[in-house]
């Protein structure tokens, strides 16, 4: 499916090419802090603005001679600069590029993924106002409850997702950070008045206390972020997947004209999306094991956690990205069966109402053990019985009949008396 995102703003700020605007973005960033310092010439710094470029294969032909990246990217874009090109990078160490860069290029991720966040607070609330009134059965342990309303059900999901939202936006603040302290950050070699003024004009903060490199406790979180909302991703799409069984059928992914669910059986209609959520889910949670693991680093860096940075950041962005398109689409066009939902809750006679009977008979003085025996015996034999009906079993049993009317047994089945609360929750979420 990933060859058919159709959304690629995520993958272009993943590519080589994106990465070295950002190295030569970090570069000149320094230059004009050095020359507004009076460190360089600004006739300097204008000739490199106007002269600086790079091209992403010559730079790969020079790595593959020098063995290192950055020499490459500053050996290419002198071969732009010309004389003006002895200023670039002065002071400097490599990490001061690379770590600077790639927030800045997390950063962009994180808006990207912001933005798809708000789409799917959009479509889950527009869900749940539509569905705010539309009964189903709630369910504990996979077993039925009591009801609940589907539009509450999305309440739910929409709270988890308005967390999620603040999360991102709290780390956003934590991850812009720059550093420009050169060889193992002590400042010997360039001021940290540079570093400030750089990093003010790439929209960054300057690191408290940064070695050689910025500490991966910070890109650590970042990734435990993104996996923690696909976790809640995972959540949904494993309930859809839930209510789409066949014996269950209360939701639906939408089936497309002309889709096609197996290649032997032509009935099947597949919950496909939901279960390529679930395994995209398992790949970002399994990042963040890697993220964790490349905090501890040798003395003041080493080169251990790039390897892995190179294949977890890429993928963590544009996997949670892409699932973040899918599941809102998937919840705006999803199949909703309220006829379904309201034949599963009544099965067995609606025994789901079993404790709003306990509850009556104890209002009338029974004790509460005394309650629980009746009810549950009636409710095991709806149970136990191929059509049982809980509700003609209670109304018929001797002992619930002397103590309550069948006007006050009928008012035990009401499931409007479920929803008595609901608007008070949807008040809190501004549904």
């Amino acid at each position: 499916m990933i060859e058919r995102y159709t959304l690629p703003e995520m993958g272009n700020l993943w590519t080589d090419a994106y990465k070295f605007k950002t190295w030569l973005q970090v570069e000149i960033a320094v230059c004009e802090a050095q020359a507004e310092l009076g460190y360089i010439p600004p006739e300097a710094v204008a000739e490199i603005k106007a002269k600086a470029n790079f091209d992403p294969q010559r730079i790969l032909e020079i790595e593959a001679e020098v063995r290192h990246d950055v020499i490459a990217f500053l050996t290419n874009v002198n071969e732009y600069v010309g004389d003006a090109g002895r200023y670039i990078h002065l002071g400097m160490t490599s990490s001061d590029v690379l770590d600077t860069a790639l927030a800045l290029q997390m950063v962009a991720s994180l808006d990207l993924i912001l933005q798809r966040v708000g789409d799917l607070i959009e479509v889950i609330r527009a869900k749940a106002r539509e569905h705010k009134n539309t009964i189903m059965i709630g369910r504990s342990h996979g077993i039925h409850a009591e009801p609940i309303t589907f539009g509450f059900k999305l309440a739910g999901w929409l709270a988890e997702v308005l967390r999620g939202q603040k999360r991102l936006q709290a780390l956003r603040e934590t991850v812009a950070v720059g550093q420009i302290s050169g060889a193992v950050g002590t400042y010997a070699n360039i001021e940290p008045r540079v570093e400030a003024l750089a990093c003010q004009k790439l929209g960054l903060k300057p690191d408290v206390a940064s070695t050689q490199v910025i500490s991966r406790d910070i890109h650590a979180e970042y990734v435990q972020q993104l996996a923690l909302l696909a976790a809640s991703i995972e959540r949904f799409a494993v309930e859809i997947r839930n209510l789409q069984k066949t014996d269950v059928l209360e939701v639906e992914e939408f089936f497309s004209k002309g889709q096609k669910g197996s290649s032997a059986m032509p009935h099947k209609r597949n919950p496909i999306r939901s279960e390529r959520l679930t395994g995209m889910a398992r790949m970002v949670r399994s990042y963040a094991v890697a993220a964790v693991e490349n905090v501890a680093l040798w003395h003041e860096r080493d080169i251990s956690h790039s390897s892995v940075e190179r294949v977890m950041l890429p993928d963590a962005c544009i996997l949670t990205h892409f699932m973040l398109v899918e599941i809102t689409d998937l919840i705006k066009n999803l199949l909703v069966y309220p006829e379904n939902m309201a034949r599963n809750m009544n099965c067995y006679g609606g025994v789901v109402f079993s404790q709003k009977v306990m509850l009556a008979l104890i209002e009338k003085g029974l004790r509460r053990e005394d309650a629980y025996a009746i009810v549950q015996q009636n409710a095991h034999a709806a149970w136990n019985q191929e059509n049982g009906n809980f509700r003609e079993l209670i109304r018929n049993d001797v002992r619930v009949q002397e103590l309550l009317s069948p006007a006050e047994l009928d008012a035990c089945f009401d499931p409007q008396q479920h929803l008595s609360h609901l608007n008070e929750v949807y008040a809190r979420l501004d549904i």
